[in-house]
This record gives structure tokens, sequence and C-alpha cells, in this order.
């Protein structure tokens, strides 16, 4: 009996210690997963967070089937309407209407050409609702004869002072807190992180990494021409009045792979135009994760989707289900919009997990 009990014992000790070996790296992943998935305190916890939770996971665990490299997590973000509001008008075009007004004294001609004889006369509905293509148009007139250097100071200082009337608070203090924590989440976890905007791209850039913790080359954008010329053995590059890329729609895609050479494994946005984007990412081998942030909190930020003039979401909206996007529901699955006031800068990327 007793040689027959310390059989079991021995049986049983075996059977503790090869569990044990197999569970510290499965319990190790587990509290790195925890603990990075914790970090989207602003999320509610909603079948949306959870998508996107047991996805990230999914994909970075060296033993899922599904497991993918680190230098192939891509993860791109539209900027306006995705990472801070673009409603009344987008930030890029409140700060090139300003400086229409501030140079309109040298430009008589402006006062009998559109759209700068409405904006002259305060008359905005019409610019803005033009979106990407008709603010980069009122960008490039405005900003011609810049060098690089002189609008990249000028958009710094413009940074610096301007504030939203809505909600009194500084345009770069307008961050959506929730992607902010996605950001760094994902990054945390091994993602390269791109902001892929029609914007123009050195506006963006300014302010992606202080924003976003997105450098400035991880910035794809839209571009004005500029002029390459020489004097008195200094070298300029000066901005014209013309547009010479525009990154919205299928661009974007077109614009993703020319820059970084890589499918995207992520892609978010919030409107029509974006859809081509996560249309491009969804198409890819393997799995992979589109998502829309819908606008529906009109009380903490702004509500609207199919008849908006600018960031309309009307097709995508419809197509999203049928194509596996996910759509995150801003009244829903945030618990707050903004960061708080008094927060400094995005988070810091993470030092991400080896896998």
């Amino acid at each position: 009996m007793i040689r027959t009990l310390h059989r079991y014992c021995i049986a049983f000790t075996v059977v503790l210690l090869s569990a044990c070996s197999v569970t510290p790296r499965q319990d190790a992943m587990s509290q790195t997963g925890a603990a990075t998935a914790a970090g989207l305190a602003s999320w509610n916890d909603t079948k949306t967070k959870r998508s996107i939770v047991d996805f990230v996971t999914l994909v970075t665990t060296p033993e899922s089937k599904d497991f993918i490299p680190r230098a192939d997590r891509i993860a791109v973000f539209d900027n306006d309407g995705t990472l801070w509001p673009e409603q009344p008008a987008s930030v890029q075009l409140v700060f090139a209407l300003q400086r229409v007004k501030t140079v309109a004294a040298r430009h008589p001609e402006w006062k009998r050409q559109e759209p700068f004889r409405s904006i002259l006369k305060g008359n905005l509905r019409n610019v803005a609702a033009s979106g990407d293509a008709g603010s980069m148009r009122v960008l490039a007139a405005a900003h011609a004869g810049l060098t690089g250097d002189q609008f990249a100071a000028l958009v710094h200082e413009w940074f610096d002072a301007a504030s939203d009337p809505r909600f009194n608070r500084p345009y770069a203090d307008l961050a959506y807190q929730p992607m902010l924590e996605l950001l760094a989440y994902l990054r945390a976890n091994g993602f390269k992180t791109y902001l892929v905007t029609g914007g123009d791209v050195e506006f963006v850039r300014d302010v992606a990494q202080r924003m976003y913790g997105i450098p400035p080359e991880q910035v794809i954008g839209s571009t004005v021409k500029y002029r390459y010329g020489q004097s008195n053995g200094a070298v300029s590059l000066t901005r014209l009045a013309q547009v010479d890329t525009l990154v919205d729609g299928s661009a974007k895609p077109l614009a993703i792979d020319r820059v970084i050479g890589r499918r995207p494994v992520i892609a978010f946005g919030n409107a029509d135009g974006d859809a081509p984007m996560l249309e491009w990412t969804s198409a890819g081998d393997g799995p992979r994760l589109a998502a829309l942030v819908h606008h529906t909190d009109a009380q903490r930020e702004y509500a609207y989707d199919r008849a908006a003039k600018s960031g309309k979401l009307d097709k995508g909206l419809d197509e999203a289900g049928a194509k596996g996007w996910l759509v995150v529901d801003m009244k829903d699955d945030w618990k707050t919009v903004f960061k708080p006031e008094g927060a400094t800068t995005a988070a810091a990327p993470a030092t991400p997990p080896a896998n």
C-alpha cells in the first residue's frame, strides 16, 4: 500500500513538474498581454475593445498559427476624424484660412478668385465642404514662396498659440485619448505605426511626434510642389502655389505601397475616403484588422456620417459588415474622447516584448 502510494506521489509530481515546465512562458505572455491591454483605459469593455485585443494577441503570440513577424507588423492610421477632430473644419483648413487673411493684402487678385473671394467674405461653407483637396489648394497658395524651414516654423508657432473655439483648448491637445492609447498599445506589441493623411505632410509632421508619438519619417501625406534654387552659393527649396500629390481615396494605398513597401496588417480610418486603404489592408493574406471610427457623440465631440459635407461616412458604413471591418462607436466604445487637460504628450512607445 505504501509502495503504491509512493508511485502515485511520484507520478503526480512528474505531471505537476511537466505542467510547470510549460506554464512560465505562457504565464509571462498572458501577463504581458494583460499589462499592455490594461493601457487601453479609455476604452469601454465592449466587443470592439475585445476584438482589438484578441487580434493583437493572436498575431503576436509565437505559438499562434497566425503569428506575424515583427517586420511585417505595420499599422496605418488616417488623421482627420481618426486621431483628432475634423469638424466643423479640418485643423489644416483653419490654419490655411487664417493665413489667407494675413497675406490677403499682397494678393489683390484674390478678391476676384474663388475660393479666396468667398474666404475673404466669410463664406466658408463651400470651402469646408471641399475636403482635403480644397484645403490643400488654399494652403499651397497661401504659403507659396516660403522655404520648408520657414513653413515649419510658421506651423509650429501657430500650434503653440491656436485653440479650438468650441473646446477652448489648443488644437495640439485635441488628440483622441483612446487612439493615443491604441497607438501605444500597438507599439508595445511590436507594431510600427504610420500616419496616412490627406493633409499637408509637412503640416502634420510638426505635431505628429509630440501628439501621437509618430516620428516625421512615418507620416505619409499630401504634398505641394517645390522649386530648387541656388543664390550666392546658398541652396533653397521654395514652396510653390501648386499641389503636387493628394493622398486621399485610392491614392492612399498607392502612397503606402510606395513609401512603406509592405501591406499593412492594421488600418484605421473614419470616412469613405479611407475605404481604399482599409480594402488594401484587408486584401492581404492572413489575419487583418480594418476599422472605422464612427462619430456618434454630439455631446463630447460631433455626430456625423452619411450627410456630412466633409468626413462623409456612407458607403464605408454600409460595407463594413460585409467586409468584416470593425466599427468603433465613439459614444459607446470610448469612456472619454480627449486626453485630460494638462497631460503632456502622447505616451512614449513602451519597450516591446521579444516576440
